[in-house]
């Protein structure tokens, strides 16, 4: 038995590709909510770090650099940074001991054992409340 087709989008002649540079996240830090555990400001650092990644998910974003680019503070962007760390989103490898900028590198997000999550399906409306949006 098929479902229903999918519902047609306001601009139905538009198909994305990639076209140069591009950078992508895996599904899975969506549907295992990744996002909703980090929290908006970690979430918006992820994506400016998988944007400036290169082939090996490595980006040389400075800290200050990333505030700047986010127009977040410098240390919500030190919190945002340590929740992904934390979270084994990224690693980093410092310049020299004792700094905190260096290479950032995206890590793939480890498989959760929640079977009764991976089941529920949530609207954009519910995933933008986990990330901490709100009307």
């Amino acid at each position: 038995m098929k479902g229903r087709p999918p519902p047609t989008p306001p601009r139905p002649d538009l198909e994305r590709r990639p076209a140069g540079a591009f950078g992508w996240l895996q599904a899975e830090l969506l549907h295992d909510r990744w996002l909703a555990d980090v929290g908006p400001h970690a979430a918006a650092v992820l994506v400016l770090l998988a944007l400036a990644a290169d082939r090996r998910g490595a980006s040389f974003f400075s800290r200050d650099r990333m505030a700047q680019a986010l127009g977040m503070s410098f240390h919500e962007v030190d919190v945002a940074l340590q929740r992904l760390l934390d979270a084994g989103l990224v690693d980093l490898r410092p310049w020299r001991n004792g700094v905190r900028d260096g290479v950032w590198q995206l890590l793939p997000p480890s498989p959760r054992q929640q079977p009764e999550r991976a089941r529920q399906a949530l609207s954009a409306a519910d995933v933008l409340r986990n990330l901490g949006f709100t009307p």
